[in-house]
C-alpha cells in the first residue's frame, strides 16, 4: 500500500458516505418531526401534484358542507314560522267555535273579534320574516307578477344550493321562498289556494293584514264571515308548504352526509401520498443514525493512516 500525505483516498470515501448517511437521517428526522412523507416536490414530484389537488378539493367540499348547512339553518327556521303560522290557524278555526257559543253576547263574541283581527295582524307580520336579511317567504315571482300557490317552479322564489365540491356542475338542492301569504287566501267557492293580491275579503278570504284598520281588500275578516271549511283549506296549505321545507331540508340532509363521506375518502387519498409511515421512517432512522457513527468512525481511522507517514520520517 502506497503512503501519502497529499491524498487520502479512504478518508475521502469515508466522508463521502459519512455526508450521504447524514442527508438520509437529516430528511428520517424531517419527515419524522413533520409527518409527512413528501415535504418539497424532490421528494416525489407527480405525488405532490396529486396531493395538491386532493387538498384543493377537499377544501371546496367543507365549504359546501358549511353552505348546506346554512341553507338547513334557513329551513328550520321557516319551518318553524310556519309551525307557528299553523298554530295561529288552528286558534282562528277554534274562536270560531267559541264565537257561535249561545252562552255568549254580543261583547263576548266581540272579544272574540278582536283577537281574530289581531291574529290576522300577526299573520302578515310573519310573513316578511327574514334569516340574515333573506326573505323565507315571497308573495311575488321574479318578473313581480303575483305568485301562485299552486304554480310551476317558475312561479316560485327559489335559491340553489350546490351538494358538491365543483359548485356549478353536479347536485343541486332548490330551497323555496315559501309562499305564505298565498297559503292563506282561500277561495270560499272552491276551496283552493289563491294569489294574495287576488283576495277581496268576501268570496276570497286572505287571513293576513298589514292593520286592522285596513279597508276595501284589505281589511281584516270578521269571524262570523268565513266558514270552518276555509280555515281546514288553510290549515292544509300550510301543511303543504312544510311538506315541501321538510323534502328540502331531506334533502340537504342526506347530500351532506354524502359529501362528508367524500371528504373523508379524499383526506384518506391525500394522506396515503402524503404521510410517512411512521414504523418504516423509525426504522429508517436507526439505520442511518448508526450508519452515520459508523461513517464517522471509519473517517476517523482513515485520517489516522496519515501518522503513518509521520512515524516513517523520524
Amino acid at each position: 500500500m502506497n503512503l501519502s500525505l497529499n491524498s487520502n483516498a479512504s478518508a475521502t470515501q469515508a466522508r463521502l458516505h459519512l455526508s450521504r448517511n447524514n442527508v438520509n437521517l437529516q430528511k428520517s428526522i424531517s419527515r419524522l418531526s413533520s409527518g409527512k412523507r413528501v415535504e418539497k416536490p424532490s421528494d416525489d414530484a407527480g405525488g405532490m401534484a396529486v396531493a395538491m389537488k386532493l387538498e384543493s378539493q377537499v377544501m371546496r367540499s367543507s365549504a359546501a358542507m358549511n353552505n348546506m348547512l346554512n341553507a338547513i339553518s334557513l329551513l328550520e327556521v321557516q319551518d318553524g314560522v310556519l309551525s307557528s303560522a299553523g298554530q295561529i290557524v288552528d286558534r282562528m278555526s277554534e274562536l270560531k267555535g267559541l264565537y257561535h257559543d249561545v252562552m255568549k253576547n254580543e261583547t263576548d263574541r266581540e272579544s272574540y273579534n278582536k283577537e281574530f283581527r289581531d291574529l290576522q295582524v300577526q299573520l302578515f307580520e310573519m310573513s316578511h320574516i327574514k334569516f340574515n336579511g333573506i326573505s323565507l317567504f315571497a308573495q311575488t315571482t321574479p318578473n313581480g307578477s303575483p305568485a301562485l300557490f299552486e304554480g310551476g317552479s317558475a312561479e316560485i322564489h327559489t335559491m340553489q344550493v350546490f351538494m358538491n365540491a365543483n359548485g356549478g356542475s353536479g347536485a343541486i338542492a332548490s330551497i323555496h321562498k315559501a309562499l305564505l301569504l298565498s297559503a292563506l287566501t282561500v277561495n270560499a267557492s272552491t276551496l283552493g289556494a289563491n294569489t294574495f293580491q287576488a283576495g277581496d275579503q268576501s268570496t276570497i278570504f286572505r287571513f293576513a293584514s298589514e292593520s286592522t284598520d285596513a279597508t276595501g281588500s284589505d281589511r281584516v275578516i270578521g269571524l262570523g264571515e268565513v266558514s270552518v271549511g276555509v280555515y281546514s283549506q288553510a290549515l292544509q296549505n300550510i301543511a303543504t308548504l312544510r311538506a315541501q321545507n321538510g323534502a328540502s331540508m331531506s334533502q340537504l340532509e342526506y347530500g351532506y352526509d354524502n359529501l362528508t363521506k367524500e371528504k373523508n375518502n379524499l383526506n384518506a387519498a391525500r394522506g396515503r401520498i402524503e404521510d410517512v409511515d411512521m414504523a418504516s421512517e423509525s426504522t429508517r432512522l436507526s439505520k442511518f443514525n448508526i450508519l452515520v457513527q459508523a461513517s464517522a468512525s471509519m473517517l476517523a481511522q482513515a485520517n489516522s493512516l496519515s501518522e503513518i507517514s509521520l512515524v516513517l520520517m523520524r
